[in-house]
């Protein structure tokens, strides 16, 4: 039987969010030996874990006015839908909406008024002890957000059993410290750094998204961490030489980081080798300010959201897949150690990729060691090498012949499932022995 692992993180498993990567850690492992608990409102789906807990802001809140109220909620894997519905599961009220609005626009305020709820007393109830008790983690899961409350729940459950926690890293969330006046962030940084440094402080050791990150948090903690890439489940394509009258040139993903320039740098290079090449991006952003900036450009066309398994399907039948990042120094400095799930899936579905932005960058420069993708790292090189990635179709079958070998190589679900395996039996067998 598979170790019993505890995960804690802000969001369970789903196809169509970030979460989707516990599919490179957990895929095959026994459902009966998986939990978690997670903050998010929206109801889980049907995924890895037999069991879940819930506990939300707005629970934490109705707590401090009503004791009578439960702020955890169960779910089991046979009630769980099968796909994400469009509702959440509780409505918030115009108090909780007040107060949470109130950092809106300032994340360090936010998290700094959802420490404030998250207060031991309120999450660690008695119904949550006897979950626990009944599921016997040998081994916590920590996945790092922003929440500096959820690493004090991973602290609570290790020292409560005696076990090691594992930290999942796929951002810089603790030496990335912005250059700021604001008194609101500093607080907040000082406070989840704080609570970073009480996880490394117990037994246990990391798995990262990409080496660069690995190598800086292992020599920092003197932890022993391994690499774990992020795995795609897309299905390869043939290959196909890019259609260089109409071609489908597409984004999916995130516009702000200055990513929304980089796109439109790139979509000024293919009007000026032709008016009928566009550029189609497809994201969940709501900020005007960043949907503005691109539909004012008249070779991008913004379709807003659309649902992952959509984009695997669009990402199969598109000529040239577009990854960007922002060249201001603050975005930089947030994504160095970043590398997207988008990079996993692009090397899997056979496309040609087109890579753009600052060599700093955590995504850019995992493309430039692999080389197997179009990378451009200065605006005035985007039409010379737009024009090349189009017009040599033997410059596109090396990229996908090297692209399918550095898939295999890093990026397979057997290499990644077997990697975390590893680094799970090894720190169960450590704390075992100590």
């Amino acid at each position: 039987m598979d170790p019993r692992i505890l995960i804690v993180g802000t969001s369970p498993y789903n196809t169509n969010t970030p979460a989707r990567a516990f599919d490179s850690y957990f895929s095959g492992w026994d459902r009966v030996c998986l939990a978690q608990i997670f903050s998010t409102k929206t109801e889980p789906i049907k995924g890895h874990c037999q069991t879940l807990y819930q506990i939300t802001d707005e629970r934490l809140l109705r707590k401090r006015l009503n004791r009578n109220i439960k702020t955890g909620r169960i779910f089991t894997y046979n009630e769980l839908e099968n796909k994400e519905l469009s509702y959440s599961s509780e409505n918030s009220n115009s108090v909780f909406k007040l107060l949470y609005n109130i950092g809106k626009n300032q994340f360090s305020i936010r998290f700094l008024l959802r420490g404030i709820l998250w207060k031991k007393k309120y999450w660690c109830t008695e119904e949550l002890n006897k979950w626990l008790e009944d599921i016997k983690p040998e081994c916590v899961f920590l996945s790092f957000s922003n929440d500096f409350f959820i690493p004090r729940i991973a602290c609570y459950v290790a020292k409560k059993f005696e076990i090691p926690i594992i930290s999942s890293i796929g951002d810089d969330y603790y030496f990335n410290k912005k250059k700021t006046i604001s008194p609101f962030y500093h607080l907040y940084i000082e406070k989840y750094r704080s609570e970073i440094r009480k996880v490394f402080e117990l037994p246990g050791s990391a798995i990262y998204i990409g080496d660069k990150i690995r190598d800086k948090y292992n020599l920092e903690f003197g932890l022993d961490g391994e690499t774990v890439y992020l795995t795609s489940q897309i299905q390869r394509r043939h290959f196909k030489e890019i259609d260089t009258v109409r071609p489908n040139i597409c984004y999916f993903g995130n516009i702000r980081l200055g990513r929304n320039k980089s796109l439109i740098d790139i979509a000024d290079a293919l009007k000026t080798i032709s008016a009928e090449y566009y550029l189609d991006i497809y994201s969940n952003e709501t900020d005007s300010r960043y949907i503005n900036s691109l539909k004012g450009n008249c070779q991008i066309r913004y379709h807003g959201a659309v649902p992952y398994s959509e984009i695997i399907d669009m990402m199969n039948t598109c000529d040239i897949y577009v990854i960007v990042e922002g060249f201001e120094p603050l975005d930089i400095e947030t994504v160095k150690y970043s590398l997207s799930t988008k990079v996993a899936d692009s090397l899997a579905s056979g496309v040609s990729i087109l890579a753009y932005g600052p060599m700093e960058a955590g995504a850019i420069e995992y493309i430039q060691s692999i080389n197997c993708a179009t990378l451009v790292t200065r605006k005035e090189d985007l039409v010379k090498s737009i024009k090349m990635l189009m017009y040599d179709g033997k410059y596109q079958k090396r990229n996908y012949d090297k692209a399918k070998e550095i898939f295999a190589t890093n990026h397979t679900l057997s290499r990644s499932t077997i990697t975390f395996r590893g680094v799970v039996n090894k720190v169960i067998k450590r704390g075992k022995s100590a």
